[in-house]
């Protein structure tokens, strides 16, 4: 399985913030046990679909970037769209409601 792109706070406004296409943000830290935990599934997530890019962020090295979107507890998740946060949460999910929650997201926005 494939390690999933990171971005820190010199490459996010460009591979997320314009992006031609969604981009699913998972901001997490290597002390967060769910981080981990949630780690493998975004990689499926991201070997499997081709309308959306999954990367994450490192928060504890790159702490203007979760400054700026609020992140107060990892993982944190959050889809960009055009540049704007279409939807986020807190917490690792099951597989099977994480991509019902993204699908839904992805439909909302388009």
């Amino acid at each position: 399985m494939s390690e999933l792109q990171t971005v820190d706070e010199t490459t996010f406004d460009e591979k997320v913030l314009n992006a031609d296409q969604p981009v699913l943000v998972d901001f997490w830290a290597e002390w967060c046990p769910p981080c981990h935990q949630i780690a493998p599934v975004l990689a499926q997530i991201e070997a499997e679909r081709n309308d959306l890019t999954v990367v994450k962020l490192n928060s504890d090295e790159n702490p203007a970037v979760a400054a700026r979107y609020r992140v107060m507890a990892l993982p944190t998740l959050m889809l960009f769209h055009h540049g704007e946060v279409i939807w986020s949460v807190v917490g690792a999910r099951p597989r099977h409601k994480l991509i019902k929650e993204l699908d839904d997201a992805l439909h909302a926005a388009v």
